[in-house]
């Protein structure tokens, strides 16, 4: 059975660019950088932790989208 992780998003914004990482577990999260490798090594490290330690991600306090 297939079930969706994450939906993802990038795009640039002027000089930068914008990733947004949507879940139903932990809601969305931006995330900013100059550099797309440094984004995506952003993006991966905070889905990889999510997946590590669960219970401790969910009360944290993060940056909201909206």
């Amino acid at each position: 059975m297939e079930e969706v992780l994450y939906n993802i998003e990038i795009k640039k914004d002027e000089d930068k660019y914008v990733g947004k990482l949507f879940s139903d577990v932990y809601g969305a999260k931006e995330f900013r950088n100059e550099r797309l490798e440094e984004l995506l090594r952003d993006m991966t490290v905070d889905m990889q932790l999510a997946f590590e330690f669960p219970s401790s991600r969910e009360n944290e306090d993060f940056q909201d989208v909206f």
